[in-house]
């Protein structure tokens, strides 16, 4: 079944302006980690697809993705301020990409997890939303040090 990108980006703006209001990331974990997929769009330097991690805005969209080999998953919820300084930033670290709003069809969107933030911290900024982070001075801080690692 065909998905156009159109649809698995506006899917990718939805989840950038919920978990900006809700303050929340949705993942999938089991006793062995986290729910995890690969890239149909990046490889890595041994032409292998890159891995990522999946997240979703809401539960229920996370609830439907819990099937074949993610059956043993359940959803669990991830203050968005930890998402963006821990996850984002470790993901980027460990060179994994981050997938979001993933469907039950399992297509959605491959995000740099540097680029995200830039993305959430974008929407935070636009709706003068400010968050507590345990390592950085606010969003201009990790938005400020996540610019100068990019460019």
């Amino acid at each position: 079944m065909f998905q156009n990108h159109i649809t698995v980006k506006n899917r990718h703006k939805k989840f950038i302006k919920t978990v900006c209001e809700t303050e929340i990331v949705y993942g999938l974990k089991n006793k062995d980690g986290f729910a995890t997929s690969s890239s149909v769009h990046y490889d890595d330097e041994n032409g292998e697809p890159v891995r990522m991690i999946c997240f979703w805005a809401e539960k229920a969209r996370a609830k439907s993705c819990i099937k074949d080999g993610w059956k043993n998953y359940d959803p669990i919820e991830i203050p968005l301020s930890e998402f963006m300084e821990n996850w984002c930033v470790g993901m980027e670290n460990d060179g994994l990409l981050i997938g979001t709003q993933f469907d039950k069809n399992m297509f959605g969107f491959e995000a740099e997890p540097l680029e995200l933030i830039i993305d959430l911290s974008t929407e935070l900024k636009s709706i003068r939303k400010e968050l507590n982070f345990r390592k950085y001075n606010g969003i201009n801080d990790l938005e400020n040090q996540v610019k100068e690692v990019i460019e």
